[in-house]
């Protein structure tokens, strides 16, 4: 530890690592010290020096009296007077809640911006974003952010905050860490000095919030910023993170499943992102995720993400992964057909200049599926979309359906299903910057046909399981989605198993007539990512059933005795 003085206040800094290795300095947030770090400072500190500083009026630093003294020109100052402590031409700056709000104001002026080389930031933008999206940002979005923000305006009576802060407060900061972060409370986090921390640390919200915030300064900021955006964080609104890339023309916005200490929650996540940024920024290569987190116009949609896709090889999967190839993807083409697999992955770089991996696949073989998708991280990375669409139909009465027609249908259609989100929602979880899940139904999961007993039943099952892991995952950032199409041009009426006096030809030939494209399915599966939609019924009759399905059931039940079977007398009746 050392002590430097910075005009009225004596700061405590603390320093780790190799001098002579690229400078990372955190500044930590409201009501912490330099010890809400350490986790990440022990994860950091074998490749960069890391310096941490108590801010004025906390943990060890001094607090000078009077509120002015705590206004954002003195905190740059005290900025600066580590920057000059530390004697680099450059450090990468993080900072966390108001370390990330003084960190916004301090890169936007003359003298310290010449010596950040990159900035990361979490828990809150600047006072100048904040000021002009209150002004100018939609409605309901400043109205959801002010009511995030309701302690701010609790801060600014007297006497009030500071006596909750030395009765009640902690007791609360602590059931909000292990609530709301799954953090629990530990030596140095939080500090013992709390109280006065917290005490003095008010005047930090009454000696800017309500002064610059109503004209701020210039919002536009010229070094590398990376935003990481906690999607548990309950203190800062999505749509105003959102806002934060107008202001930097060089802008990484990056999602980490992770409440508002995402430092203290998943410190592997939180330093791995420092680290990567400030690494990327000295020249290293980007990592994929870092790469997909660049925000630039005429970006594509999916740009640099990796998709997985089953059943790829014809109809929906492959329409699915053309589609998001043409949205700038990296993708997998997973079938059982190897020639059809490589195929349409051909089809991708030829037709589209894409890049697209052909792999042969039996989704319901588990040992199969377990090393596919071993050998996908370890070659590509984690992906951050997978999309399940592998299936088979045999269609006939249920009398007619074999234990072994059963049997093959429940193995591709529910746990090909099971494996694909098991396996790749558990890299994801791990990975920790959330994800996408497609699971490909159809509209017989809620429509019951007599003449699709065992597929019905696989397809409704798939419904039911991604209700059901839409409801885990959300916690780790991964959103789920069914897609449940109606009658769809592709083979699968062809290529289906026909038992019993099933009609062939009019399956095949309802099929034809319908006449509509898996290319508009594909659209419709890469709008569900895009919106994080939970059930998608596609077509007429996919809407109409599932509309009616959820009015009605009984009706759907007396449109599925209207199906006969020809020439089957054991279930025409």
């Amino acid at each position: 530890m050392r002590l430097i003085e910075s005009g009225d206040a004596r700061l405590a800094v603390f320093e780790e690592g190799d001098p002579d290795d690229p400078t990372i300095l955190l500044i930590h947030g409201y009501p912490d010290t330099h010890r809400v770090w350490d986790e990440v400072a022990l994860r950091l500190r074998g490749r960069f020096h890391v310096v941490r500083y108590d801010v004025r009026g906390a943990g060890r630093s001094t607090a000078p009296r009077g509120r002015h003294r705590y206004g954002m020109d003195h905190l740059v100052a005290d900025l600066a007077a580590v920057l000059d402590m530390i004697g680099k031409p450059r450090v990468h700056l993080v900072g966390h809640d108001w370390g990330s709000l003084q960190g916004w104001d301090a890169v936007a002026r003359p003298g310290i911006r010449e010596r950040v080389a990159s900035f990361t930031c979490f828990g809150g933008p600047g006072l100048a974003q904040i000021a002009h999206f209150m002004k100018h940002g939609r409605r309901r979005d400043v109205a959801g952010q002010l009511a995030r923000s309701w302690y701010i305006g609790a801060f600014q009576l007297p006497v009030l905050p500071e006596l909750a802060w030395r009765t009640v407060m902690p007791g609360v900061l602590e059931r909000t860490l292990r609530i709301a972060d799954g953090v629990e409370p530990r030596a140095g986090h939080p500090a013992d000095t709390l109280s006065d921390d917290a005490c003095n640390g008010l005047e930090l919200y009454r000696a800017n919030m309500f002064t610059r915030s109503r004209t701020g300064g210039d919002p536009h900021v010229d070094v590398p910023v990376q935003l990481i955006e906690c999607t548990g964080d309950p203190f800062v609104s999505p749509a105003l993170l959102g806002s934060l890339g107008q202001w930097a023309p060089r802008f990484w916005h990056r999602k980490a499943a992770a409440g508002h200490w995402a430092q203290r929650g998943n410190p592997d996540l939180i330093a791995r992102m420092i680290g990567e940024f400030a690494e990327h920024v000295d020249g290293g290569e980007a990592a994929r995720s870092l790469r997909a987190a660049r925000i630039t116009r005429g970006r594509k949609a999916f740009e640099d993400r990796l998709v997985v896709i089953t059943g790829a090889g014809s109809g929906i999967g492959r329409a699915t992964a053309r589609a998001f190839a043409a949205h700038g993807a990296e993708v997998v083409c997973a079938d059982l057909d190897a020639e059809a697999a490589g195929r349409a992955a051909d089809g991708i770089a030829k037709d589209l200049g894409g890049t697209a991996h052909a792999v042969q696949l039996d989704v319901a073989d588990a040992a199969q599926m377990e090393e596919f998708a071993g050998n996908i991280r370890a070659t590509y990375g984690v992906p951050d979309i997978v999309v399940n669409n592998a299936g088979i139909a045999v269609a006939g009465g249920f009398l007619d359906h074999s234990l072994e027609d059963w049997r093959r249908t429940i193995d591709v259609n529910l746990w090909g299903v099971i494996h694909g989100c098991r396996l790749f929602a558990a890299q994801m979880a791990e990975r920790g910057e959330g994800g996408h899940i497609v699971n490909v139904a159809s509209l017989a999961a809620f429509a019951p046909s007599r003449l699709l007993p065992a597929y019905s039943a696989s397809k409704a099952a798939v419904k039911m399981l991604s209700d059901c892991l839409r409801a885990e995952l959300a916690g780790h950032g991964i959103g789920v989605s069914a897609i449940c199409p109606g009658f769809v041009s592709t083979g699968i009426a062809r290529n289906a198993t026909y038992v019993g006096a099933a009609p062939r030809e009019l399956s095949e030939e309802a099929v034809r007539r319908r006449a509509y494209p898996p290319e508009r399915v594909a659209a419709h599966i890469l709008r569900a990512v895009h919106r994080n939609e939970a059930v998608v019924p596609v077509n007429a009759e996919g809407k109409i059933g599932y509309v009616l399905s959820r009015i009605s059931p009984a009706a759907m039940r007396g449109l599925a005795r209207l199906a006969t079977i020809p020439g089957n007398p054991r279930i025409r009746r």
